[in-house]
């Protein structure tokens, strides 16, 4: 599958973890941006929306679920996985509820991240396609 068109936007407070998850997604052919936080997440969807977030749950100031409300609200078509920590799948099942395309617990496994933005992105085309 050619993964140049996808658009995604990895957000997580944890710079390290999510730098290289970055490093690994573009190991991939899967280029990403990267926002820290709640506030930068919404900021990059409105200036170019992705197809697919990859949203931490647990953050300081704006939590994920938040920013999973704000981006399904005004933009419905794109989607997200939650990222949970261990024992957090409360957040992760109500982050569903909420819209989000699934959620995955940390650690993360790379390959099965990328198998689940495969079948986000094709939800996301789909969306669009019906728009």
């Amino acid at each position: 599958m050619d993964r140049s068109p996808w658009k995604v936007l990895l957000v997580d407070d944890e710079q390290q973890f999510v730098s290289t998850l970055a490093e690994r997604l573009e190991l991939r052919g899967i280029a990403a941006r990267v926002a820290y936080n709640g506030d930068q997440a919404l900021e990059a969807v409105e200036i170019d929306a992705p197809n697919i977030i990859v949203l931490d749950v647990i953050m300081p100031g704006m939590k994920g679920l938040e920013v999973l409300r704000h981006v399904k609200a005004k933009h419905p078509e794109v989607q997200v996985i939650l990222l949970t920590g261990q024992g957090a799948t409360r957040d992760g099942i109500e982050g569903m509820r909420l819209g989000a395309f699934d959620y995955m617990i940390k650690p993360l496994d790379i390959e099965a991240l990328v198998e689940k933005m495969e079948e986000a992105y094709n939800v996301a085309l789909q969306a669009r396609n019906m728009e």
